[in-house]
């Protein structure tokens, strides 16, 4: 294998303008408290599962790191039996990166948390307090409050009288939904990144209403005295009004010239496959009931306005290409112009979703089989003392219900976990991720190795009893949960505080070399209202 690279020699890589995957291989949990800023979450728990989606081509420069370079070896020596030949690692991890003086980042999809801050920096874009929108709603003002994030976040939780409109989905539906030019339009999300990002992209798209962002949206909301309401449906329209295609097409076309982006056309993109010289993504950014209807195949579904907030989850190598895709010539567009100044090299394909264009399918892991065995026979097995019951289900779920004589597990703990056990059986409804732990065990000595797969319901159902045990696994041991993000979204007041002065604060971490990777701002001079 290569050599592992030290703290200064990787932050060199970071800025040497060549493609690179920097891939955190700890639990989200590990994740979420410190990482480099420019490092994409990808758990050994799911490695092989997800490298091919993050890491498309083979060749790819890829550095893996750990907490201290414990794990890093063993994940290294996973990509190189899948064919990546370019794998190093951060000598002494996380730890070492600390240690040397250089910034660790707390939370998740960090660079487009900071990208958001500097929008709202660099274009000054208008806002309003949740005081302020509940006297606009008290006094009857005419207003619409549109909810920039995806509807399964919005059902959950929103601001009573709020409809739902996915960033992404804003300047292409916003004629549908406001139809007098002097009506305000205020758009939030449930903190601050997703109501910046989708009011300053309307202000771009040149929507002539008065647009303000929602100063710390939902939970801004409930730190004021405010009650969210649960279950709210509304929505926007499903069809576009064809007549309003045009111009909006035209908007978006002299959008994509101002800020320099490309329009992709089949025959190059294929090349651009045929050659594989460069990463390429190709993202389609419509709605999951447009993706799921058609889509070309071999794409990935990245809903635009969440492709924004959290980047990280799609593209894992700086420097690569990405090419986005509608049916509209509208939507992408927008998107890419906000891509582009986050750094990345940004196309939209000029044919969408009807482009005449063979993608590669995502490589799969060669996974060992399990054999499956029902509740009755797990009840049995557990009778053996040389048996060894690893749950790798949720650790939380975990606490809330569990079989007698089961111990939770996860993969970079499941050898230790199952030391002295002369048969495992491995308890999860997720069959690649026990497959995957599965291969620890057997390269470890184990081969007596069965899946129960059925769940806690099936259990039950066969009279069998659960526990219940809310201190185990200990907090530090949940190394799959990120209690930062969570305790927010159950109430916790203080924990919201916490967290909206987190991202407040980003910019101050962030140093200069770091924030030139960012080109935030129109790229000429603009005459905007304001």
């Amino acid at each position: 294998m290569l050599p592992a690279l030290s703290p200064q020699e990787l932050q060199t890589w970071l800025h040497d303008g060549q493609e690179l995957a920097l891939l955190d291989i700890r639990e989200e949990g590990q994740f979420g408290e410190n990482h480099l800023l420019f490092s994409t979450p990808l758990a050994y728990s799911r490695l092989e599962l997800d490298i091919s989606r993050l890491v498309p081509r083979l060749p790819t420069r890829i550095v893996l790191c750990d907490e201290s370079e414990d794990l890093s070896p063993r994940a290294a020596q996973r990509l190189l039996s899948m064919g990546y030949t370019e794998v190093r690692w951060l000598k002494g991890g996380v730890t070492a990166w600390g240690q040397a003086g250089l910034t660790l980042f707390k939370g998740v999809n960090v660079p487009s948390k900071l990208f958001g801050e500097l929008v709202e920096l660099n274009y000054h874009t208008p806002h309003i307090s949740v005081q302020e929108l509940a006297q606009m709603q008290k006094g009857g003002d005419d207003f619409i409050l549109l909810d920039g994030r995806p509807y399964a976040e919005y059902h959950k939780m929103s601001i009573p009288g709020a409809i739902c409109c996915p960033n992404a989905e804003l300047p292409y539906r916003l004629h549908q939904l406001v139809d007098n030019p002097k009506t305000k339009i205020i758009v939030n999300c449930a903190g601050r990144t997703r109501s910046i990002m989708g009011a300053q992209g309307l202000r771009n798209f040149g929507v002539n209403n008065p647009v303000y962002a929602l100063e710390n949206g939902t939970q801004g909301w409930v730190l004021a005295g405010f009650e969210l309401e649960h279950g709210a449906t509304r929505t926007y329209p499903s069809t576009i009004d064809p007549k309003q295609l045009l111009p909006l097409q035209q908007k978006a076309k002299a959008l994509m010239a101002q800020f320099g982006i490309q329009s992709l056309s089949t025959a190059e993109a294929q090349r651009w496959v045929a050659q594989a010289t460069h990463s390429v993504y190709f993202l389609d950014i419509r709605t999951a009931e447009e993706f799921q209807l058609k889509n070309l195949l071999g794409s990935i579904h990245a809903p635009g306005g969440q492709l924004i907030q959290a980047t990280d989850q799609w593209a894992a190598v700086r420097q690569a290409r990405l090419v986005l895709i509608d049916n509209d010539q509208v939507r992408a567009p927008i998107v890419a112009t906000w891509l582009k100044q986050m750094g990345c090299e940004v196309y939209v394909l000029q044919d969408g979703i009807d482009a005449p264009l063979s993608l590669p399918p995502l490589a799969k892991p060669a996974l060992p089989p399990l054999e499956r065995i029902n509740a009755a026979e797990l009840k049995q097995a557990l009778q053996d003392p040389h048996c060894r019951a690893l749950d790798l289900g949720p650790s939380l779920k975990f606490r809330q219900q569990h079989i007698e004589k089961t111990q939770w597990s996860i993969r970079s703990r499941i050898v230790e976990d199952a030391a002295g056990a002369t048969q495992v059986i491995l308890l999860s409804e997720d069959l690649p991720k026990a497959q995957l732990a599965a291969i620890e065990l057997i390269q470890s000595g184990i081969h007596q190795i069965k899946l129960y797969s059925d769940g806690m319901d099936s259990w039950k159902k066969s009279g069998f009893p659960v526990l219940t045990d809310s201190k185990y696994p200990e907090d530090a041991d949940c190394i799959d949960f990120l209690f930062f993000v969570h305790d927010r979204h159950s109430g916790n007041r203080e924990a919201m505080r916490q967290y909206l002065a987190w991202e407040t604060g980003l910019i101050k971490q962030l140093n200069e070399q770091d924030k030139a990777s960012f080109s935030v701002g129109w790229p000429t001079p603009h005459q905007h209202d304001t």
